[in-house]
Formats: structure tokens, sequence, C-alpha cells
């Protein structure tokens, strides 16, 4: 039997396929769950040697924890799918009797509770607000908006079909060049499903994000009016495909999924 001491540079790593009920579906994300946040530079390593849209650190921090995202090139306000591959981890994984936790992050704190099929999240709504089409959009998404709508960090272009969104091709150089970090595209949905998306962002390193719940807190407002409910079944139609439940709560929305481990080990992380 080894005396040696365990190598405080191995921490514990998952990979999760986040908004999916099978495996490879949905968006695939990276948790590490750390003591201590290290220096930036050390995380920044770590998402671009996971190579995922998204990895996820999480420290304890008293009764809930503190949690950080990174896509391979930069750290990111809010990430819907590292949250629900968060929780995942902490209620299956670390703590299998909890039902709910709270994470602090740089969007302020973020509730999620055990729901009857998944986790359902507790998110800031965003505000879109109507813009004229900025110029090269519709040349870098070979399509041509009806509307655009912008917040701080991305613009929502409505297009006139759930088949117009699926068949796009976009130029993610072109989209590079635009003055907002991601693209969102909506229309309305068709089969089981009120509106469906996609989401382009090659400025964070991402030409498409497979399923976005960040994304989800700006469209479900913006459907709400013109679908006149305010509970939905969203589908993000990127090749792998992920479904998302939304529900407004006053000035938060409720994003409801589930998750599929994949990946379950450790990581040298180099830090002694």
């Amino acid at each position: 039997m080894s005396l040696r001491a365990p190598n405080p540079a191995r921490v514990p790593i998952f990979q999760l396929d986040a908004f999916a009920s099978r495996r490879f579906t949905g968006n695939p994300a990276a948790v590490m769950v750390l003591a201590a946040f290290p220096d930036d530079a050390v995380l920044h390593a770590l998402a671009a040697e996971n190579n995922l849209s998204e990895t996820a650190f999480l420290v304890r921090d008293g009764d809930g924890y503190r949690l950080r995202w990174f896509t391979p090139k930069v750290e990111v306000p809010l990430c819907g799918h590292g949250t629900l591959a968060a929780a995942a981890v902490v209620m299956e994984r670390l703590e299998p009797s909890r039902r709910e936790v709270v994470f602090q992050t740089a969007s302020g704190p973020l509730p999620v509770r055990r729901g009857a099929t998944g986790y359902v999240m507790d998110f800031p709504m965003r505000v879109l607000v109507p813009v004229a089409t900025p110029p090269g959009l519709a040349a870098a998404l070979g399509a041509e908006p009806l509307e655009v709508h912008a917040d701080a960090g991305n613009y929502t272009v409505l297009l006139d079909s759930a088949q117009r969104v699926r068949e796009l091709a976009p130029d993610f150089a072109r989209l590079a060049q635009l003055d907002r970090t991601g693209i969102v595209v909506t229309a309305r949905g068709d089969g089981d499903h009120d509106f469906t998306s996609r989401y382009f962002a090659p400025r964070k390193g991402v030409d498409e994000d497979p399923v976005t719940g960040g994304a989800h807190c700006g469209l479900a407002p913006f459907w709400a009016p013109r679908l006149g409910k305010r509970e939905f079944r969203a589908y993000q139609a990127s090749a792998r495909g992920g479904e998302i439940v939304c529900r407004l709560r006053g000035e938060r929305v409720e994003l409801e999924g589930r998750c599929v481990f994949y990946l379950e080990g450790t990581a040298d992380t180099g830090m002694h």
C-alpha cells in the first residue's frame, strides 16, 4: 500500500451532455471540482485543453458553490449548459441527497433544483431591444432577417421559418467581424416546439454552440408576446440538437433540462 500523499494537482473532472436525454446529443460540458480558483491563466489553459464550448469550474463555498465558466478562448459571464452540468455533478456525485444548490457567479446567485425529470435553473431575464439590421449581418448569415434585436452581448435575429434556421450555413469569419460576440437566430417552431433557435459565437472561439441556456433568457421574453404564453418547449437546432423548457417568472427565467454523464475521472492541472 502506498503511503505517498495525494497529488494536489489532480482534481475530479466530469464531462456531461447537457440539455440531453441521451448520450451524444445536447451540449457537452466539462466540470472540474477545485479546492480554490487558481490564476486565470491556469483556468484558460485547462478550458483550452478540454476543448469544449465551456468548462465549468466549481469551488465549494459554505453550503453552496462558486462557479465560473470558460470557453477555449474567454471567460463568460453566464453559461446555461455549464450550470446544468455543474448542478448534476453536485446532486448526483458530490452530494447525492441534495435537492437544490445555489451557485455564486458573475451573474449573481443562480439557484438550481431537482425537477420532475431533470434540473430547473433560475436565471436573470435578458431584455432585447429592436435595432436596425447591422451592415453585413444578412450576408454573413446567408438569410434576410425579419427583425433584429440586441442586448449587450448578442444580436437576436428573427427568420421566417424553423426550416430556414436549420438550413443556415453562416460565414463565421464574417460573423466574427460584427460588434456583438454572439448571434442568436430564431423562428417559430414546428412539430412539438414553440420556437427553434441556433447560436453562433466565433468571437468566443465557438463557431456554433450546440445548446445555449443563456440565449433562452432572452428568447423566452422575446417569444412571450408573439405566442401569448409564458411557458415554452424550445429546440436548439444544432447538429447535436437539444430541448429546453422555458418559463417566465417575473424578471427571471426558469430553464429546465436533463444531463447524461459521459466521462468521469481525474485531471492533472499542473498546480502544485
